[in-house]
């Protein structure tokens, strides 16, 4: 039997969190993106690990729909911006400042953000631009 959509997103942030390697959890995000396109946090974690994985014309697509799903996603954006600097795209200070009012706005997303930002320095020490839009969100 075939696990929901769900199930198979749910599984996967549990894998994630356990440590797995982004390279083995893109293939369950792209089958969840496949099956559930306009599930805009499964685009976000697609991003995401597009980006930990060094490929940002990827991740860019995946953050752009995850952004127009859900405009009011601060990672969205974040992951978009990071995108964009890995790709060296223009127009990545809007992103910015509406994932600064966001996290401003809602302490939830904050936390999430902060987090989610220490994660991907820990998995990937030394990430310039993710390491620029944590100095501009929160210094």
């Amino acid at each position: 039997m075939t696990q929901t959509v769900e199930t198979l997103f749910d599984q996967g942030i549990e894998r994630y969190k356990a440590g797995e390697s982004p390279e083995e959890l893109i293939p369950v995000f792209k089958e969840v993106c496949d099956r559930s396109p306009k599930t805009s946090s499964a685009w976000t974690c697609l991003a995401w690990l597009y980006l930990l994985t060094d490929k940002p014309s990827k991740a860019y697509e995946a953050a752009s729909k995850a952004v127009k799903l859900n405009p009011q996603d601060p990672q969205a954006r974040v992951n978009l911006a990071i995108a964009m600097l890995d790709t060296a795209k223009k127009g990545v200070r809007p992103h910015i400042e509406v994932a600064q009012q966001l996290i401003m706005a809602i302490a939830e997303y904050r936390e999430e953000v902060q987090q989610n930002l220490e994660d991907g320095l820990t998995r990937k020490p030394d990430w310039k631009s993710l390491e620029r839009v944590q100095a501009w969100l929160f210094e």
